[in-house]
């Protein structure tokens, strides 16, 4: 019996592998900065803060891999997960700042 996958393009395989590129550190980015940004915003003691924020960045991570597979091109995919991190890291930078004394 032949395989079949050798009979895919070399174009649907690297778009696949960016999928999964981005699902894998585009997620974990966009995990770690809604972690990030939850532990300095949200109105808890500090140590409830970051386990809510830790507890909130698995289903980030979640909806950052669906995202990557939902698309209709690994560029949109790419593209939804790096503006909402860099919106994140400017949010977590300013309160950052904002909290320093």
């Amino acid at each position: 019996m032949k395989s079949k996958v050798g009979g895919l393009p070399a174009s649907y395989r690297l778009a696949v592998a960016s999928r999964a590129l981005a699902a894998v550190l585009g997620g974990y980015l966009l995990a770690a900065l809604a972690s990030v940004c939850l532990t300095l915003l949200l109105p808890l003691p500090k140590a409830d803060a970051v386990v809510s924020g830790m507890m909130a960045s698995f289903l980030f991570y979640l909806l950052a891999v669906l995202w990557c597979f939902a698309c209709r091109s690994a560029w949109r995919a790419w593209l939804g997960l790096l503006l909402p991190s860099l919106g994140l890291a400017l949010l977590a930078g300013g309160a950052y700042w904002a909290a320093q004394p």
